[in-house]
């Protein structure tokens, strides 16, 4: 069995600022989000995790680098675990987007859903599942940690718990939360989801 520790990266400025960051470059931790990340790394540090893979922006190998420091290990980057190609909708704020016709799709029927000049959330959903399938094989019976955005968090733990693609916007993934799922050759389990109980300590933990 394969442990897959799932991780949201920590807090950042653009979620104060309600814009939708998707693929923009330059988005770091704010101290916050440095906080939330060293609290759950202090969580972690017992358990004997094997490796440490990231989403190639900044925010994720920020939180990736924080929680892998003491086990003494390297965060190794996947293009598949990057967040949702939100295409012409990137950068642009939430209200604004929330007028749009496409908005209810992706919050009542997500699996028709296709960003303008983007992916689509079922797309998205594929390349995440196969890419843990991987990771399943490359670290058999080891326990792995995987740092993310909240959408392909969503959408991995639905299709692992047989959860329509449609429902997913009701899973809800906090920043520097932990979800954890065992893989085997038989079912999947879902171990934890949505776990923050380590940033009780820390100020503005319950951002979303």
């Amino acid at each position: 069995m394969t442990h897959l520790l799932l991780i949201r990266h920590g807090v950042n400025d653009t979620q104060k600022e309600h814009l939708l960051a998707g693929w923009t470059p330059g988005i770091h931790l704010n101290q916050i989000g440095q906080a939330q990340a060293l609290a759950l790394a202090e969580r972690l540090s017992s358990v004997e995790i094997a490796a440490v893979y990231a989403s190639p922006l900044e925010r994720t190998l920020e939180t990736a680098e924080i929680v892998a420091a003491p086990h003494h290990l390297p965060v190794v980057t996947r293009q598949e675990l990057g967040e949702v190609r939100y295409g012409r909708w990137t950068g642009q704020s939430l209200e604004r987007l929330r007028r749009r016709r496409l908005w209810r799709t992706v919050q009542v029927t997500p699996s028709r859903a296709r960003f303008p000049g983007g992916e689509g959330i079922y797309e998205m959903q594929t390349r995440v599942v196969a890419e843990l399938e991987r990771l399943h094989t490359q670290h058999p019976k080891q326990t792995i940690a995987i740092v993310s955005h909240a959408d392909l968090i969503k959408a991995a733990v639905a299709h692992y718990v047989g959860l329509h693609l449609d429902l997913f916007q009701r899973l809800v993934i906090s920043p520097a939360s932990l979800t954890m799922l065992a893989l085997s050759d038989a079912m999947p389990r879902l171990l934890c989801l949505n776990d923050t109980g380590h940033l009780v300590a820390v100020v503005g933990g319950e951002e979303k």
